[in-house]
């Protein structure tokens, strides 16, 4: 795997040593620069100039269950950049989280019994675009959702038939190298139609796009 060298990622939590345990851990295993924060608050404010990198929050949930994880997200909404990606790790499996998180940003869950293995491999697919979660909870999600309010249908028209491909690819679950290859062109090309159909279709991320075309294509 390519070294993240222009990347960041945040350890988010109390647990002071285990967090800077994992941020020594994935420093070594990405090559991103990594940092154990106590509090969301602690990471420091993106440029202004908007032309950093995104930045990873890894979010230590350790003991949380869904009530604590919305209350303490939207304690914290002001201090998340939206430019940002938001991750949780030592989520505790079978508490039904995903969905809510999901909806409200996350882009990956890495759970209690994960191998350490497991971050590097899912923090590569995070900054590829890609959301690091369960194929099981994003099908439940996506059938669970299909009567969610989507942008008018008008917006269809505004996508060009290779536009509308890459979208059911997306919705089949496929990442940006594997639509590359599919469509064959590079994967230059197929972000570079992400960014035109994110912007058509009014949704701020892949996973809302793939909603979108399950309910419009």
């Amino acid at each position: 795997m390519q070294a993240l060298t222009d990347k960041s990622i945040f350890i988010v939590g109390p647990r002071k040593l285990q967090n800077h345990l994992m941020a020594s851990y994935l420093a070594q295993a990405t090559g991103a620069n990594c940092a154990a924060v106590a509090r969301f608050g602690d990471i420091p404010k993106p440029n202004d100039g908007g032309l950093e990198q995104p930045r990873l929050a890894l979010w230590d949930c350790m003991g949380k269950d869904l009530d604590t994880c919305l209350y303490e997200l939207e304690e914290n909404n002001g201090n998340i950049s939206s430019r940002d990606h938001l991750g949780l790790f030592n989520v505790s499996g079978g508490l039904g989280i995903e969905e809510e998180i999901i909806a409200r940003g996350a882009r990956a869950f890495f759970y209690e019994e994960d191998a350490y293995e497991v971050f590097p491999k899912g923090i590569h697919a995070i900054f590829k675009g890609e959301l690091w979660v369960p194929r099981r909870i994003l099908e439940g999600y996506i059938t669970k959702d299909k009567k969610r309010v989507f942008p008018s249908r008008r917006n269809e028209t505004l996508l060009t038939n290779r536009e509308r491909e890459i979208l059911a690819l997306i919705a089949a679950g496929l990442s940006n190298q594997e639509i590359a290859d599919n469509l064959c062109v590079s994967r230059h090309t197929v972000k570079t139609h992400l960014y035109n159909i994110f912007k058509n279709i009014a949704v701020p991320n892949r996973f809302q796009a793939a909603l979108w075309a399950i309910n419009h294509l």
